[in-house]
């Protein structure tokens, strides 16, 4: 067992597009139990910055949730929606330092650019040395140097990335005035004193993006853990695009011990049949983030939630 660090603080941070469903626990279990193992704290932050995506319904939805499985944070509830002075703050920061430039470059133009591990378009300087003439900026890039970013993840092992080739020049502030998520986890991340980031691994191609932007920013890098990602039978991300169904309030225990077993702790069956405080007292006293499988993607079966009477 590994000794506990000197101070850890991590965080849950869901986006309310919808409610929570198995995937998003795994990754709520996982922070959970490394921060509480650890003897640390676990910050919830809802991440409404995209808020078209966002709704007020799906947000109570998660806090339901939350609570009914048995979680309980730290502090109140932080909301990127609430936040857009310290986004605007830190943009005007990176502005004045000569990072970033406007871009007019619309989605159309850049659809036969290469694409990036994430699947998302790299950009290719079009606008790094100017606007053309005629041309409105849309949006605001942050300037990718020729620079390796590499960091060690407690689950996936050494991750490195060339953001010139692999991303390009990424959008801070979008073509319809919001704040691009990246610029808003560095941000809330830092003020909140986030020490250890544990998510899932979907968001490892991101990772190396917002390590940049912290140097760029002087701020430090909290340690990385990347939990597998729970796919379903065809391969595809569990999410409300793939029609994930949401979680059961009313019978939590069957969910969490699937997730503790899709996290490799190997909890025993019967548990599955307790009650949600005992499933969170044999979780706090057998978490081991080393058991975490080193893959980024598992596939997920629902467990038979009808319990075995026949014996």
């Amino acid at each position: 067992m590994t000794s506990p660090v000197t101070f850890y603080r991590g965080r849950f941070a869901p986006s309310p597009t919808g409610p929570l469903h198995f995937g998003s626990l795994v990754a709520a279990v996982g922070s959970f139990l490394e921060a509480r193992t650890q003897g640390g704290e676990w910050l919830l932050r809802m991440e409404d910055v995209d808020a078209p995506r966002c709704s007020t319904m799906a947000a109570d939805s998660i806090l339901r949730t939350l609570e009914a499985f048995g979680f309980a944070w730290d502090g109140a509830v932080v909301w990127q929606g609430r936040r857009s002075a310290a986004y605007v703050a830190a943009l005007e920061r990176i502005k004045a330092a000569g990072y970033i430039f406007p871009c007019a470059c619309t989605r159309k133009e850049l659809a036969d650019s290469q694409l990036a591990p994430d699947g998302a378009a790299i950009y290719p300087g079009t606008c790094r040395h100017g606007l053309s003439p005629g041309r409105v900026a849309r949006a605001w890039r942050l300037r990718v140097n020729a620079v390796q970013i590499g960091f060690e993840d407690a689950i996936q092992g050494p991750i490195v990335s060339d953001l010139a080739s692999e991303v390009g020049d990424f959008v801070l502030l979008r073509a319809d005035g919001l704040f691009a998520y990246q610029l808003a986890v560095v941000v809330d991340d830092a003020e909140a004193g986030i020490t250890h980031v544990v998510r899932g691994a979907d968001l490892l191609a991101s990772t190396p993006r917002q390590i940049f932007l912290q140097q760029v920013m002087g701020l430090p890098a909290p340690a990385y853990a990347h939990l597998p990602v729970a796919v379903n039978a065809a391969g595809e991300k569990l999410s409300k695009q793939t029609l994930a169904p949401a979680l059961d309030d009313a019978h939590p225990a069957p969910a969490l011990v699937a997730a503790l077993a899709f996290l490799g702790q190997s909890p025993p069956p019967e548990l599955a049949w307790a009650d949600a405080a005992t499933v969170w007292q044999w979780a706090l006293a057998n978490w081991r983030l080393g058991r975490v499988p080193r893959l980024r993607a598992l596939p997920y079966n629902p467990p038979d939630r009808t319990r075995d009477t026949a014996s």
